[in-house]
């Protein structure tokens, strides 16, 4: 039997889009309020999506609670309450965009849940936006 869990989890940093490559007057055009020198922040909202067999032995897909415990070390440990340009490396030479966020989020879950299991997560920037990976 296929089927898919859900886990959720939330949350908070702060980020400025910019490119370096550009003029402050292109970057401000372009990416507006979101180019503020002063960064600014977001209450990111994940949700992650594991799909799979269901193991007759358990009756579950996957622990959740495991599930919970890895989003917590590996992802709300590592961003809630980071400015993303200034504390993560990862986004030294790149834009912080929820994009990238979330496959940076998607690429930290995939290497601690065995492939066996499909993975694909949602996230949040506002109530009204979010970005998808792997995209549906």
């Amino acid at each position: 039997m296929r089927i898919s869990v859900f886990r959720r989890a939330h949350f908070n940093a702060a980020h400025r889009l910019h490119n370096k490559q550009w003029s402050d007057e292109k970057n401000r055009e372009v990416f507006g309020l979101c180019n503020s020198p002063n960064f600014h922040g977001h209450n990111y909202d994940l949700e992650v999506k594991m799909t799979g067999e269901v193991d007759p032995e358990t009756g579950y897909l996957f622990d959740l609670g495991v599930l919970a415990k890895i989003i917590k070390e590996k992802v709300e440990n590592k961003f809630d309450h980071k400015n993303l340009n200034l504390d993560l490396e990862e986004f030294k030479d790149k834009n912080p965009t929820t994009e990238y966020l979330c496959h940076l989020i998607w690429t930290i879950l995939r290497a601690e849940i065995d492939d066996k299991y499909d993975l694909a997560i949602k996230l949040w920037e506002t109530p009204r936006n979010y970005v998808e990976y792997p995209a549906s």
